[in-house]
């Protein structure tokens, strides 16, 4: 694999709990991965995606490459590892919206009953939890984007700083979403776009939709206190 070198301004990404950053994939690299991917987005196109994508050996292999590394180390530390992974997209078949929230749950290999671990839910066939914060504050979202993402194509819409809040009651999230303080995340084809979980955010269906793909990478920097364990890392 041949990388670029990208420019990672550590300061403004913890003010603002995101950050997108060019591209350090050669662009052939991503016209590969997005044809290696297509049959997983066929089987979830009614959903708008799919899920467990680092179980598809490539995504396991861009997960614990040396570009990624290189963003993710300066932010959770060189014992950082990938958790989760999910394919996104929206088209006119599955042209979906997502109300304001933040990222809380994260996915396990079995379900124990842990202090400070819940509720519990299961997305196909995974049992997931809500871990407790700490666990969340040591996490990074990469969200490399497949095609551009323009105003049109229902992009991320965020609350900058909002991460540094903990989890939201539903009462706090309208006072924050008053404040007048939204940013979009518009991203290029191949950028790569880095946030914190806990940040609130949104967006909106496309008004001009064909593919916004973007495959979604979770990584922690935490042990899971026993016997949870991570269902994937890497």
């Amino acid at each position: 694999m041949t990388w670029r070198e990208s420019p990672l301004d550590i300061e403004r990404f913890d003010r603002q709990g995101w950050l997108v950053v060019p591209s350090p994939f050669e662009s052939m690299l991503i016209d590969r991965l997005a044809e290696r991917l297509e049959p997983c987005l066929a089987d979830g196109v009614r959903r708008g995606g799919a899920r467990n994508m680092l179980e598809v050996p490539e995504v396991r292999e861009l997960s614990a490459a040396p570009a990624l590394k290189r963003l993710v180390e300066p932010l959770l530390g060189r014992s950082s590892f990938a958790v989760r992974g999910i394919l996104f997209d929206k088209t006119p078949e599955s042209n979906w919206k997502v109300v304001w929230h933040q990222d809380l749950s994260i996915a396990v290999c079995e379900r124990y009953e842990v202090a400070g671990y819940g509720p519990w839910s299961v997305k196909e066939g995974v049992d997931h939890v809500q871990p407790s914060t700490d666990v969340l504050e040591g996490m990074l979202a990469v969200r490399i984007h497949l095609d551009r993402c323009g105003e049109e194509n229902g992009p991320l819409r965020v609350v900058p700083g909002s991460h540094r809040c903990g989890k939201l009651p539903a009462d706090r999230i309208a006072r924050l979403r008053e404040s007048g303080r939204e940013e979009t995340c518009l991203a290029e084809r191949d950028d790569v776009l880095l946030m914190r979980p806990l940040l609130l955010h949104a967006s909106s269906a496309a008004t001009s939709p064909s593919h916004r793909r973007v495959l979604h990478l979770e990584f922690a920097s935490t042990v899971l206190p026993s016997p949870l364990r991570w269902y994937q890392s890497v």
